[in-house]
C-alpha cells in the first residue's frame, strides 16, 4: 500500500462547514456573499482572523478586532453572533468518523490538521480520541496554508508527505499540501470525497 496516513481538516470535512455558516450569516445581514472571506484574505497574517487562528488573540479580543476589519472593508457585522453561528454548525459527521475508524483499523494512521482558536468549551478537542495525531493552529502559532504546519503533521505521524492523503475544503490549503508531495482530496460533498479516498486506499470506508 502506497499510503501510510490520512490527514483530515476538521471544519467542512469531519464536522459541518464553517463556510456554510458564514454564508448563512451574510445572507441574514444582507451583506455581499463572500464578504467575510474576502476580509480574512485581504487582511492577511496581520488580520484579526489569522491572529485568532494562530492563538495570538482570545475570542473576546477577536470580536472587536474583526468587527474593525470588516467595518474598514465596508460592512458592519457582530463578530460574537458570527462565531456562535460557526460553532453551532460544526457538528461531527458520522460517516467521516466511521471512515476514520476503518482507516485506523486497517493499520493506517489518522491525523487532524485544523485551523482553530482557543475556546472555553471542549470544541474540537472532543474529537481527539478519534485521531492518532491532532495538530492545531492555535497551539502551534502556525495556520494553513503555511507549509510548516503540514510538515509538522507529517513529522508527528512519522511519514513522508508522499505517504499521506490530505482532505480539506479550501483550495489554498490543498495547493500547499500538494506542493509538498501529498495526495489531496477537496471535500465538497462528503460522500463523494470518501468514495475517492476509499478508491485511493483500496478498502471500503462506509
Amino acid at each position: 500500500m502506497r499510503y501510510r496516513a490520512v490527514i483530515f481538516d476538521l471544519g467542512g470535512v469531519v464536522v459541518g462547514s464553517p463556510l456554510e455558516a458564514i454564508a448563512a450569516y451574510e445572507r441574514s445581514l444582507g451583506i455581499p456573499a463572500g464578504f467575510i472571506n474576502r476580509v480574512v484574505v485581504a487582511t492577511g497574517p496581520a488580520g484579526a482572523w489569522s491572529r485568532l487562528e494562530r492563538g495570538e488573540l482570545t475570542l473576546e479580543a477577536f470580536y472587536p478586532a474583526f468587527e474593525r476589519d470588516c467595518a474598514t472593508a465596508g460592512c458592519s457585522i457582530a463578530a460574537r453572533a458570527l462565531m456562535a453561528s460557526v460553532a453551532a454548525a460544526t457538528v461531527p459527521r458520522p460517516a467521516m468518523l466511521e471512515a476514520i475508524r476503518r482507516i485506523r483499523a486497517a493499520g493506517l494512521a489518522a491525523a487532524a490538521l485544523t485551523n482553530n482558536w482557543i475556546t472555553e468549551d471542549a470544541g474540537a478537542g472532543a474529537l481527539r480520541p478519534h485521531f492518532d495525531v491532532f495538530v492545531e493552529s492555535a497551539t502551534l502559532g502556525l495556520r494553513k496554508p503555511d507549509p510548516r504546519i503540514f510538515v509538522r503533521a507529517c513529522e508527528e505521524l512519522r511519514v513522508a508527505p508522499a505517504e499521506a492523503v490530505f482532505l480539506d475544503d479550501i483550495g489554498a490549503n490543498l495547493k500547499a499540501a500538494r506542493a509538498l508531495g501529498m495526495t489531496t482530496i477537496k471535500v465538497v460533498e462528503p460522500a463523494v470525497a470518501l468514495a475517492e479516498l476509499a478508491e485511493l486506499l483500496g478498502f471500503p470506508l462506509g
